[in-house]
């Protein structure tokens, strides 16, 4: 009950988002990563991070599992960074390969959402351009343009 009144007065977890009454330690701390990592979804990617989750369950549910738990549950939530300056990590890691336009996009939202400004994030996209090519930072043009109505 701490740790659930702890991440509602931080924002961090929704008061719609509930867990299941834990029966083990591991279980306990499943349950905990799991509504950690859902509010953390919800709060920085909103519906877009959900689909994204939800469309996994039938394919590939570890995989959701681990986006929930491990990256929203146990690296997010982490306070060397600001949600702002992790977004923006992200996107450039989502730019550098080329081919990631459907996670860069869901990744602009969420930085929007923590507070990212159009012109820092149309600024990382620039500096991937010199460290991981042209290309890739032209790949994401049409995702970041939809999202921002920033040129660059």
């Amino acid at each position: 009950m701490g740790l659930k009144r702890i991440l509602l007065s931080t924002g961090w977890l929704a008061a719609s988002i509930v867990a299941a009454a834990p029966t083990t330690a591991a279980t306990t701390e499943t349950s905990e990563r799991r509504t950690r990592g859902m509010a953390g979804v919800v709060a920085i990617t909103g519906e877009a991070g959900r689909k994204v989750v939800d469309g996994l369950a039938d394919i590939a549910p570890a995989l959701g599992d681990w986006i929930i738990e491990f990256a929203y549950g146990d690296v997010f939530p982490r306070p060397a960074l600001p949600p702002c300056t992790r977004e923006l990590t992200t996107i450039s890691a989502l730019t550098a390969p080329g081919n990631a336009q459907p996670q860069l996009k869901v990744h602009i939202e969420g930085a929007l959402n923590v507070g990212c400004k159009p012109e820092e994030i149309v600024e990382v996209i620039l500096q991937m351009a010199v460290y991981a090519g042209f290309p890739s930072a032209l790949a994401s043009r049409p995702t970041r343009c939809a999202i921002t109505n920033v040129s660059a």
